[in-house]
């Protein structure tokens, strides 16, 4: 799975790829309702197989923080060929991951023990999304 992308390579991060929110990005999800739950969908490229190894000991290290803040994997799958994307992105991975608030997800990354463990993550990919969602009160948008 090492290039999930047109023109990735093994080894090599994709031009102007972000794995990590920056404090920039993360403006607009403190300034929403931090009570409230949200899950977290990962979109996630490895690089190779290596890659595919290193966010798989990830996880493993990773669940223990999730857990202790209330967290949950709801889906956790491999990507399959877009059916609809104009930019021919393909995904390795794909991971949802409730948490009972943005408090909660905040706890968990900006835990020192967690932000050393985070570090697998980031060497085990040339690309991700880290897209939060904010659950529909009545399943439904409003409008």
């Amino acid at each position: 799975m090492g290039d999930a992308m047109d023109g990735t390579t093994e080894g090599a991060r994709l031009a102007g790829a972000s794995i990590e929110p920056t404090a920039e990005s993360i403006q607009p999800f403190l300034a929403g309702p931090m009570d409230e739950p949200i899950a977290m969908l990962n979109l996630v490229a490895f690089d190779g197989d290596e890659g595919r190894a290193r966010y798989a000991e990830y996880g493993r290290q990773a669940q223990p923080f999730v857990d202790a803040v209330g967290g949950e994997i709801v889906y956790a799958g491999d990507g399959l060929p877009a059916l609809v994307d104009d930019r021919g992105r393909s995904w390795d991975a794909v991971l949802l991951v409730r948490y009972p608030s943005r408090t909660a997800f905040l706890e968990m990354v900006m835990n020192p023990e967690y932000q050393e463990v985070a570090k697998l993550r980031a060497a085990a990919l040339v690309d991700a999304v880290l897209q939060p969602i904010a659950e529909w009160s009545n399943g439904m948008p409003a409008g």
